[in-house]
């Protein structure tokens, strides 16, 4: 007990000590001043109930505890120190302490929900009540006179509780539509939880909030709309202290948390004569159990979640709310940019400059708005040039990147998470890139077991806001086996901005990562230096434009093991200097124009000997079996929307012979396919085969049987393919067989029956196809995936195939997919 009141009384010292410091600070720190105000603003109330504690002489209940919170302020008061000598030619330090700031905010929160507790203790809780309100961030209760209206609860009108909806602050510009739409949804019947989901920045706090200001919601919900802040690290004591005191209900000691939720449905159900709306703001990932905590049975009860998060099992009730359009975003710049009054001289083409450069988040319009109001037009035409040379908003708003880089807080740096958030950057802007060109690069970058590894890696950045995963056509049967090929990625631009900023903060030559934009022969400094110092990253990602002239000079990056290449042109040429790259795993190129591009010095590719995966997109592909070459640890090759049509036809080499380890070929959307050539079936390793959408395609080889380690067979929408050769019984290892979408296969091959190792035969849109006899022979075969009209013919073959499951699949088609091409 004498070492908590001695711990007590130090932390009663350094908490006031830290304060001075802060408040001084905040005076001469222009540089964090809106950051030390909200920290000085937020502990002044704390001060007189840490004093009035040891007057009590309470101690901290748990003597560790104290201890903590006494380095928290020690390391505090250092930070705040070391900000005060930064000076404002040291600006490229802000962020970094801006950053530093927010973690001491969020640790000093933490400090006042301990004071609290202890706050809370019975033999003081009534003379400090008032004061425990404030430190929590509420609102004292503005009681008026009045009686008791018999339920325990003082009459409504006299109450300002807590949880009352805080008005947005200022003018709400730009959200005409999503209110709509969010409200459509608030009022729909049979709707119990809406959840608001986008990326931190987007608004979603501020639609929720004016929301409630509408007429109509108010005349529904009346006093009965309940706020909440969330947060990070949510306290349910604190959440039900709120909701009761709200109303001015006697809050009494719980004895567990079943008991305080038992209670506050008790006084939930005496208000639910008027429709309830509960809002949750900023929950956080592993918190949504709140929602179903607090979802209560009650008539036409409402609960409003916003978060930076989505959540899976609330998917169908996802209200997602999308960066501004060009002319909401403009509203909402001009409103923060220019006074009310003012007659601004600044061109119209540079004020719209700047504002593209915001890329429609709202808080990136206010903030570059608000910081550009008043300033000369020479500011204006620097911010303007910096976005004409491809240059972020970020590099020259701290602000900004404080806040966006405390989305990034939130990822799992052991679970490598937050490199694959980083990798993102290597890929074009605007652009919807293939998950399965990601699980290439995660898979042997960081070395995961299976494909599905890295696509739970995706999920989890898809589940944080951070990426936006469109699927083309839902297929749950395909992602069971580990196939992604209708899986696509799009990213909000300033994330993406937000990766590649963060990846050049080391010396060119220590970063992990590269990512370099080329047009012309404009090459960054560091590539035309004479000296040149060995590159050691281990992603190197190149993009050009039909400017570039393929001058590629000559650089040294023996570590790379990811190279990505993204191009827009008829004609390519690869870089020399990738033969060099003699750690090289993963070679992706894509091309970004119409037509498939022509490409020179392909035979660099043959001298990669360490290379495990190549995936080529829009690209002439000659023939793998005229040279004379071994990528002997080759293990998958990737076409898409390629020319392939020598690809496969045998050659002076076997193909075998130059890919002797490779396991998978995935063939998508290549047009010109219409025979595949019988250097394939040399190839007698193979494990997979995919050739997908690939329409002009009419037979399959005869030589197709040779494949003896095939285990799985993919032709989905080859919809000229006429039949399966008899050959395909040689196919005694096959688990996975799909044919759906093939139209013109009018009959099963009879040798089907031999493929003894069939687990599962996917044949949606295959509703002519014809079953021989001999498929009463698969006895292995557990699932089929068919049409309403050729399931009939499976349900006789029940008898025969005991262990037979059929599904009648529903087409879950996103016509997004016309995206892909433009």
């Amino acid at each position: 007990m004498a070492a908590g009141l001695i711990g007590g009384a130090a932390l009663g010292a350094g908490f006031g000590e830290l304060l001075r410091v802060i408040v001084e600070a905040s005076k001469t720190a222009a540089m964090f001043r809106d950051n030390l105000e909200e920290l000085a603003s937020m502990l002044s109330p704390i001060e007189p109930v840490i004093k009035e504690i040891q007057s009590f002489n309470k101690a901290f209940d748990k003597e560790y505890e104290t201890e903590q919170l006494v380095e928290i302020v020690k390391r505090g008061k250092k930070l705040v120190t070391k900000c005060c000598k930064i000076r404002r030619w040291d600006i490229i330090k802000k962020p970094y302490y801006s950053h530093k700031l927010l973690g001491l905010k969020k640790s000093l929160e933490r400090f006042c929900q301990i004071v609290m507790q202890t706050h809370q203790a019975r033999d003081i809780k009534e003379v400090l009540f008032e004061t425990k309100e404030i430190s929590v961030g509420i609102r004292k209760l503005s009681l008026k006179e009045g009686s008791s209206n018999g339920n325990g609860m003082c009459n409504q009108a006299a109450v300002m509780g807590p949880c009352r909806v805080p008005e947005p602050r200022g003018r709400v510009l730009g959200f005409d539509e999503p209110l709509k739409e969010l409200k459509v949804k608030l009022l729909k019947d049979g709707v119990s939880v809406i959840i608001v989901s986008a990326p931190g920045g987007s608004g979603k706090t501020t639609l929720v909030k004016q929301l409630c200001q509408d007429e109509e919601v108010k005349g529904k919900y009346e006093d009965n709309i309940f706020y909440v802040s969330v947060s990070k690290t949510p306290n349910m004591e604190l959440i039900f202290q709120k909701l009761l005191q709200a109303k001015d209900y006697a809050v009494p000691e719980f004895q567990n948390e079943e008991d305080g939720l038992n209670y506050l449905e008790q006084k939930f159900r005496q208000l639910a004569s008027v429709p309830i709306l509960l809002i949750l703001d900023d929950v956080w990932p592993g918190y949504e159990f709140l929602v179903h905590k607090l979802k209560f049975e009650l008539p036409d009860y409402k609960i409003l979640v916003t978060s930076r998060f989505a959540f899976p099992r609330f998917n169908d009730c996802t209200y997602c709310l999308k960066p501004l359009n060009d002319d909401n975003a403009m509203t909402l710049f001009r409103h923060n940019a220019f006074l009310q009054n003012g007659n601004p001289c600044i061109p119209e083409d540079i004020v719209k400059k700047v504002m593209k450069s915001c890329k429609g988040l709202p808080l990136a319009l206010e903030v570059v708005g608000r910081s550009l109001c008043g300033q000369p037009v020479a500011m204006w035409l620097k911010q303007a040039k910096q976005h004409s040379k491809g240059l972020s908003i970020l590099h020259s708003n701290t602000d900004l990147l404080a806040y966006l880089q405390s989305t990034l807080d939130t990822l799992d740096d052991e679970a490598g998470i937050k490199d694959c958030y980083l990798d993102l950057g290597s890929f074009p802007e605007d652009h919807q890139t293939p998950a399965t060109a990601l699980i290439d690069m995660w898979v042997e970058q960081y070395q995961l077991d299976e494909d599905c590894d890295a696509f739970i890696k995706l999920h989890e950045l898809s589940i944080r806001n951070l990426v936006n995963l469109v699927v083309m056509r839902k297929d749950d049967a395909s992602e069971a086996d580990s196939f992604y090929n209708d899986h696509f990625v799009m990213q909000h631009d300033l994330l993406r901005e937000l990766a590649i900023y963060q990846s050049s903060f080391n010396p060119i030559e220590q970063r992990r990562r590269i990512i370099v934009e080329l047009s012309r022969n404009n090459f960054p400094n560091w590539w035309l230096e004479e000296k040149q110092q060995p590159l050691g990253a281990h992603l190197f990602s190149i993009s050009t434009d039909e400017t570039f002239s393929y001058n590629w000079g000559y650089i040294q990056a023996p570590e790379v093991e990811v190279l990505v290449l993204n191009f827009r042109a008829k004609n390519y040429v690869l870089p020399v200097f990738m033969e060099k790259m003699d750690k090289l795993k993963v070679l992706i190129a894509m091309n970004n124009s119409i037509y498939p591009a022509e490409v020179s010095n392909f035979q660099l590719v043959y001298s990669l000997s360490n290379l495990k995966r190549i995936r080529l997109e829009k690209v002439s592909v000659p023939s793998f079996s005229t040279s004379s070459f071994q990528l002997k640890n080759l293990r998958k090759i990737s076409l898409v929307m390629c020319n392939i049509s020598q690809a496969f036809e045998k050659g002076t080499n076997k193909m075998s012979d130059n890919f002797p380890n490779l396991l998978e070929i995935d063939i998508d959307y290549c047009d010109d396919l219409m025979e595949l050539g019988e250097g394939l079936c040399d190839i007698v390793q193979l494990m997979k085969l995919s050739i997908t959408n690939c329409h002009k395609l009419r037979a399959l080889p005869e030589g197709i049987g040779k494949l003896v380690n095939l285990e799985v067979l993919r032709l989905t929408s080859c919809t000229d393919l006429m039949a399966l050769p008899e050959t395909i019984g040689g196919l005694s290892q096959l688990t996975i067989l799909d044919i759906s979408d093939c139209l013109s296969i009018k009959n099963l091959p009879t040798r089907i029956g031999e493929l003894h190792n069939l687990t599962k035969l996917s044949m949606r849109g295959c509703s002519s196809c014809n079953l021989p006899s001999t498929i009463t022979k698969l006895q292995h075969l557990k699932d089929v995936i068919c049409d309403e009209e050729t399931a009939y013919q499976w349900e006789f073959l029940k008898s025969y195939l005991t262990n037979l499951k059929v599904t009648v699949h529903e087409q879950d088609i996103n016509l997004n997919w016309l995206q892909i091409f433009v």
